[in-house]
């Protein structure tokens, strides 16, 4: 799990850098604010901003260390340029990956430990709806025990949690029981040998290396719009966005 730039100054949106390396259509900068995508969350949105020119950034491509910012023109850059992050998107983003770790707190709780198998998030800022699903390792449960969450899930945003990170060595998290919640994949650990931790406060604690909100209370409600056996073992909750 790579230290980022938006774990280490999460409100940072807008940003100068310098181009270190680049091809047509393609550039790796000496710092970027950009979620990068992975464990199912999306990345950033943004454009690149340089003298003469702007574009939209289209993805990110990682070799080793360094991040390729794919660009949606076949431009070759050098020099100074300005990062610009999509707000409403990593807004959208951040709302729905708090909510999963809130499904997934109250499952963990709920089913005797139940281990994540997958999650994805997807939406469109322009219309502020998004959706997320998380797989659980649930076999025999019962889907309306699973559906009755909605009410308890919203309380928890009504309640305003604080929303924390930080670190912790991975011996230590591996000995503590629902930090590493996924069932196939250990989160790798940063360079200096620690995993990232999100901590929702009083309700949970896991390792992610996703963006989230400061708290539960700046999300909008969630609505559970889907319960689904995907196989022997997984349930699938997939969760929307409250109307605006």
């Amino acid at each position: 799990m790579a230290a980022y730039l938006c774990h280490e100054a999460p409100d940072l949106l807008t940003h100068e850098a310098e181009v270190v390396d680049s091809r047509p259509g393609a550039v790796v900068l000496s710092r970027s604010a950009l979620y990068p995508g992975g464990g199912g969350q999306p990345t950033d949105r943004g454009t690149l901003a340089w003298k003469g020119g702007e574009t939209a950034i289209t993805g990110v491509e990682q070799q080793g260390s360094r991040l390729w910012h794919l660009l949606a023109e076949s431009v070759e850059i050098s020099g100074p340029v300005e990062l610009r992050v999509d707000p409403d998107f990593r807004f959208l983003m951040q709302q729905l990956h708090t909510g999963l770790h809130i499904v997934n707190a109250l499952a963990f709780q709920a089913f005797d430990g139940a281990l994540v198998t997958g999650a994805n998030m997807t939406g469109d800022p322009v219309s502020g709806g998004g959706t997320a699903r998380i797989d659980l390792d649930l076999p025999g449960a019962d889907n309306q025990r699973l559906r009755e969450m909605e009410a308890t899930i919203n309380d928890i945003i009504a309640q305003d949690l604080p929303v924390n990170t930080f670190s912790l060595p991975m011996a230590q998290a591996a000995q503590e029981p629902g930090t590493l919640r996924s069932k196939a994949v250990t989160p790798p650990a940063q360079p200096d040998g620690t995993v990232r931790i999100v901590e929702i406060a009083g309700l949970d604690r896991q390792a992610c290396g996703g963006t989230h909100l400061s708290s539960t209370g700046e999300s909008r409600p969630l609505r559970i719009l889907k319960v689904e056996n995907k196989g022997r073992h997984n349930r699938r909750v997939k969760l929307g966005l409250a109307d605006l």
